[in-house]
């Protein structure tokens, strides 16, 4: 498999040739909103396995923050049931039909990432992609996963970025913020729900995930139009944050991975984290 990368985007002609292979880990992640397991059994790559993104755990809930990091043990043991092994290549699947799910495409790369696992990428256009072309093989029926011993987690710490570490970030402008949901909500005329405060971290910068998306194509915009979209991110360290670290990771992922981009972390907590301490500040308004 030395010509399938082991990071970033993979195109679907590319998957197509590397079907079989051995070692490679074809991850579907739709959940509920696209169909979930249903879905997968109606129609999926072959030797896929599935994993629910919400039903399984790649997020935990703690306290009124829904997008935490789970504990470690969680993600040992779902990472082992799915088959994956340090030697796997994971090819992770979204449905291809919105920014929010390749957000959840992005958000299963970190946390693979995060645990120590260093081949993975993300489908360009997801199962979408997959089935424009008519000629493309489509299995049906259930997942059925090699199941491996727990990972073998090695933590690296350097991608997730924690209250306490974008407080001091924020207050020593030590990295510049990424706001990565839509104006409404940087400005702070509309909250999320489990968010005690609207606005958004003294010092971020807005840049809507949404807009890298392709909405015909189900696929990230070129190279260009993204160096474009996040040329306002300056060099240098960047925290990536949203609501609750799910739209956040699209950013993560372009500005990390596709852009090349050092130091970039993922505040997965973001702002439903960050506001449940009343004394952790909030700005309101644009500019």
């Amino acid at each position: 498999m030395s010509d399938f990368p082991v990071s970033g985007l993979v195109s679907p002609e590319t998957l197509q040739a590397a079907l079989g292979q051995p070692g490679l880990i074809i991850l579907d992640i739709r959940s509920t909103a696209e169909g979930g397991r249903a879905a997968f059994e109606i129609g999926h790559i072959p030797g896929a396995v599935y994993s629910d993104y919400a039903a399984d755990g790649w997020r935990a809930k703690v306290g009124n923050a829904p997008g935490m990091l789970p504990p470690l043990g969680h993600l040992a043991e779902l990472a082992g049931r799915l088959g994956i092994l340090p030697a796997s290549r994971v090819l992770i699947v979204p449905a291809g039909l919105a920014a929010t799910d390749l957000a959840a495409a992005a958000r299963v790369y970190w946390t693979l990432k995060l645990i120590g696992h260093g081949q993975q990428a993300i489908l360009d256009g997801g199962f979408k992609a997959w089935q424009a072309d008519p000629e493309r093989p489509v299995a049906t029926g259930p997942s059925k996963p090699k199941p491996a011993a727990p990972y073998p987690v090695v933590v690296k710490q350097d991608l997730r970025s924690t209250a306490d570490a974008t407080f001091v970030a924020s207050r020593g402008k030590l990295a510049t913020l990424v706001d990565a949901r839509s104006s409404s909500y940087f400005a702070g005329t509309e909250k999320a729900a489990e968010a005690a405060r609207p606005g958004h971290i003294p010092g971020a910068i807005s840049c809507d995930y949404a807009a890298a998306f392709d909405a015909v194509t189900g696929r990230l915009k070129p190279l260009g139009d993204l160096r474009t979209l996040y040329g306002a991110v300056p060099s240098g360290p960047a925290i990536s944050y949203c609501n609750t670290g799910h739209t956040a990771a699209l950013n993560w992922f372009v500005l990390s991975e596709v852009l090349g981009r050092d130091e970039v972390s993922l505040y997965d907590g973001s702002m439903t984290d960050w506001t449940q301490d009343p004394e952790r500040p909030v700005a309101t308004a644009i500019g």
